[in-house]
């Protein structure tokens, strides 16, 4: 990670967060933001707790995604305050004293309980808007999460500054050699499990320092989209599709590659798709409607799809008759930012008006307009999903597949090719290309 690169853009971030934090209490006529890192949680009738996962409204002002308990509060034209939980506590370790280029922007108060949150409002708890889960009691009387404020951080959180995008270059780079690693596991002859295991190696992560839990998927599992198990035993090497990416500074990559173990008919289709995915990531740029890069996408694959005998018709015919949607069931892409799915990609504008994806495209994540700096995942895939293909069977459009194709490249699965893209005036950059080919 670049340090210097990092401190010196980050008095502007911080200087953005505020001024996009006091826009939102104009919304709902308040006058101190209060935000909460979030509260570690206990499972049912036990002592330990879940992995704890920061509030992205909380980390997105500041690098601390490990913190449970702490505060941030808001006040328009004045010095934010930050309430670091630095429990006493032998049983755990508790944080240490807070350190890094971030600190001497904050009037930093240490506190013992979470609880201590309501002796440091600046103001009465009724103009106070609280922010995050679970915290209602301990700030008695302020508005907690009202839809007018989150409507308004949410939609400016899809333009990224000059530091986010520094860490989320920096999470490209953490991420890219761990897929080599995964690859080179794999063509080794490691179960998914001990493929796992490299990718943390290599990127120097734990599985709770993930921005999200990997999908690590060999020959049939690829074709399940969030597939979610690690197999320990090995498997005949067809296919292997890694989805993982990395953390820093609370911000994430979200990469996908898929690999075969050698050549053939679905190694050539796996290169075909990585050029298709390409050349939708040379159309990113500001101005542009993901709705219509998604539905381009569509059309490409079935022209694709129809080149390599897997269907009849060409690429326009199949995506209008909802053909293509049988191979690519999902979005082609998202926001990304201090969460894997960053929010307010259905928002129309900062007060909340829906925009919601178009009735033949339901999984579309993100309709807006790009902006200049968005990021967003570029992600296309074909994918022989057992239970689709079952339901394309039985459809009027069954006679438009070549089944024995279909039936050739079953075993492998399934293809996802995703890289990071930010949009641009005149163009794009690829965050994860500088790093992975």
């Amino acid at each position: 990670m670049d340090t210097p690169t990092l401190a010196r853009h980050y008095p502007a971030h911080l200087a953005r967060c505020q001024a996009i934090a006091t826009e939102a209490l104009v919304a709902a006529e308040a006058d101190h933001l209060v935000i909460s890192a979030g509260l570690e949680h206990y499972a049912f009738l036990d002592d330990q707790t879940y992995p704890f996962r920061a509030n992205p409204l909380f980390k997105a002002w500041l690098p601390l995604n490990r913190h449970p308990g702490c505060w941030l509060i808001h006040t328009p034209g004045e010095r934010p305050v930050l309430l670091y939980h630095q429990p006493r506590d032998f049983w755990h370790q508790p944080p240490a004293d807070p350190a890094g280029y971030w600190t001497e922007a904050f009037d930093i108060r240490v506190i013992r309980d979470p609880a201590e949150v309501a002796q440091h409002l600046p103001g009465p708890a009724e103009r106070s808007v609280l922010l995050g889960e679970g915290v209602e009691a301990l700030v008695p009387g302020a508005q907690v999460n009202p839809q007018s404020v989150l409507h308004v951080l949410h939609w400016h959180r899809a333009v990224k500054s000059r530091y986010e995008l520094a860490c989320m270059r920096a999470a490209n780079e953490r991420a890219a050699p761990a897929h080599r690693a995964a690859r080179e596991a794999f063509l080794e002859g490691a179960p998914e499990y001990e493929i796992h295991l490299a990718y943390l190696r290599a990127c120097g992560h734990t599985d709770d320092e993930l921005p999200y839990h990997s999908i690590v998927a060999v020959n049939e599992h690829a074709a399940v989209l969030h597939y979610q198990h690690r197999e320990r035993e090995p498997a005949p090497r067809r296919t292997l599709l890694v989805d993982a990416g990395a953390d820093v500074g609370g911000y994430a990559s979200d990469i996908t590659r898929t690999w075969t173990a050698g050549d053939g008919e679905f190694a050539d289709l796996v290169g075909a798709l990585d050029d298709l995915q390409r050349g939708l990531c040379a159309e990113v740029r500001a101005g542009v409607a993901f709705g219509d890069l998604h539905r381009k996408a569509h059309q490409r694959i079935g022209q694709l799809l129809k080149e390599t005998g897997v269907i009849r018709l060409d690429g326009e015919a199949a995506a209008a008759a909802g053909l293509t949607r049988y191979f690519f069931p999902h979005g082609l892409g998202h926001l990304l930012g201090v969460q894997v799915h960053d929010v307010g990609g259905q928002q129309a504008d900062p007060q909340g008006t829906p925009a919601p994806p178009p009735e033949d495209y339901p999984k579309l994540r993100l309709t807006r307009r790009l902006e200049q700096d968005t990021v967003v995942t570029i992600e296309p895939g074909i994918y022989f999903i057992d239970m689709l293909l079952e339901e394309l069977q039985a459809s009027e459009l069954a006679a438009e597949v070549h089944w024995p194709v279909v039936e050739r490249l079953r075993p492998w699965g399934g293809i996802r090719i995703e890289d990071n893209v930010r949009a641009d005036a005149g163009g794009h950059e690829n965050l994860t290309r500088a790093w992975l080919p």
